[in-house]
């Protein structure tokens, strides 16, 4: 592309404390989050003809790590489509060659809220799970190519007024075609599974448990386990969980398990106690939902051996979820995702930078006008409630909201979130 024409079509704008370059297409930004992986912001699309959110990597190219954390989350957002997996719509970078590269900005769909609003609602059972079932349809495409999220939090699902809810943010997220232990400071605190906070090998049901954490936390309308640090954290859950079995403890190293035999013994409380039915809504006539599935829900997804917590496919078929089953949403094609040794390549940062740029402008020479070829068009009509295009400001690696663990500034009424289906 000419060198002057290229210029021609960005314009730089301060948004928040940050300096936007952005496409011309692009119009009406305005600051919706931030975080420490990077800065988000609204902008009306006007080839789309559509609000859509635009994120802004934090230097990334900072040092190798979140050089590799740029490439994983481009990567990973090129390959998933699933319809409860968050819209990677296009991908740009102003500046004109390798050697000044610095700058990459996703563009995406953009959602109304982030969970963090839903939580401090009153849902009915019919919404409380049908968001619970779009989670696990959003985790069933991951888990389908070996792509384990890591990170799933409230501020990192997004809902839109009619109930339709997005898992973002692919920062963190790891294949997985390794046997690499995860580190205890991986997933935000509050939702760390015992084997992240305990340092054991890593599967995919380490999203399940997060997924519990989060409905414990729409039923409660609090933090389930609000830990201080990793320790403290391990505590809340034997607190009221109990501490484990000898045969769970036999999984752990030596050390580790030295620490957690050496801690109090608690007897925990059983999910009637933790979950009475006061805090569930009233029984579903509609669809037969009650406050009792919802609760055995609880119980197989916050088990604290991972072998024996319930599966994303048997979550699925659970009475409080499946009255939603769809097979083309529960069984849609898994993402095509050919890097499976992505987590074992090590590369400099001025290396990861190369590989970046080149996906970079793969994805300019895989568009038109920027629509994706062979990707349909925007489902239904976009539904933007407000000026501002969205409520919230927990930013990351998508639309509205997402990685830092920032408060929510609403500028969006999802009002009683609008029916099922």
């Amino acid at each position: 592309m000419n060198k002057n024409k290229r210029e021609k079509e960005f314009y730089s704008i301060d948004v928040g404390d940050s300096t936007f370059t952005v496409l011309r297409r692009y119009q009406n930004l305005r600051p919706i989050g931030s975080g420490a992986q990077g800065i988000v912001c609204s902008a009306y699309d006007q080839n789309l003809e559509r609000n859509v959110a635009i994120k802004k990597l934090s230097r990334p190219f900072q040092n190798q790590t979140h050089a590799k954390r740029a490439y994983r989350e481009l990567v990973l957002m090129k390959c998933v489509n699933h319809k409860n997996i968050i819209g990677l719509l296009h991908v740009f970078t102003p500046q004109k060659t390798l050697e000044d590269f610095q700058d990459v900005y996703l563009v995406m769909e953009l959602m109304d809220a982030n969970l963090c609003q839903v939580i401090q609602m009153e849902l009915d059972h019919e919404r409380l799970s049908y968001l619970l079932y779009q989670m696990l349809c959003g985790i069933k495409h991951l888990h389908a190519a070996g792509i384990i999220h890591r990170d799933l939090k409230p501020s990192n699902i997004v809902v839109k007024s009619d109930c339709t809810l997005k898992i973002l943010d692919f920062g963190l997220a790891r294949t997985a075609a390794t046997g690499l232990l995860m580190t205890p400071y991986v997933v935000t605190r509050y939702y760390r599974a015992p084997e992240v906070i305990l340092g054991m090998g890593y599967q995919a049901n380490v999203d399940i448990w997060s997924v519990g954490c989060i409905l414990a936390e729409m039923v409660r309308h609090k933090i389930l386990f609000p830990g201080r640090d990793y320790i403290d954290q391990w505590n809340k859950v034997i607190e009221q969980l109990g501490t484990p079995t000898q045969e769970f403890l036999m999984k752990l190293n030596q050390s580790v398990r030295t620490y957690v035999e050496n801690r109090p013994r608690y007897a925990g409380y059983s999910f009637e106690k933790l979950f009475p039915d006061v805090l569930f809504p009233a029984d579903s006539e509609h669809n037969k939902l009650k406050a009792s599935q919802a609760r055995d829900l609880l119980s197989k997804m916050l088990v604290i051996d991972a072998s024996k917590r319930i599966s994303v496919d048997e979550a699925l078929k659970h009475p409080y979820i499946n009255v939603w089953y769809d097979p083309a949403e529960v069984e849609a094609p898994p993402p095509k995702f050919t890097d499976k040794q992505l987590e074992e390549r090590e590369h400099t940062v001025d290396e990861w930078k190369d590989l970046i740029y080149k996906e970079v402008y793969d994805w300019e020479e895989c568009t038109k006008n920027g629509v994706i070829r062979g990707q349909p068009p925007p489902l239904g009509d976009w539904d933007d409630t407000s000026d501002d295009g969205n409520g919230g400001n927990d930013v990351s690696s998508s639309s509205v909201q997402t990685v830092g663990d920032s408060s929510l500034d609403s500028h969006t009424s999802l009002g009683a979130l609008g029916c099922c289906r």
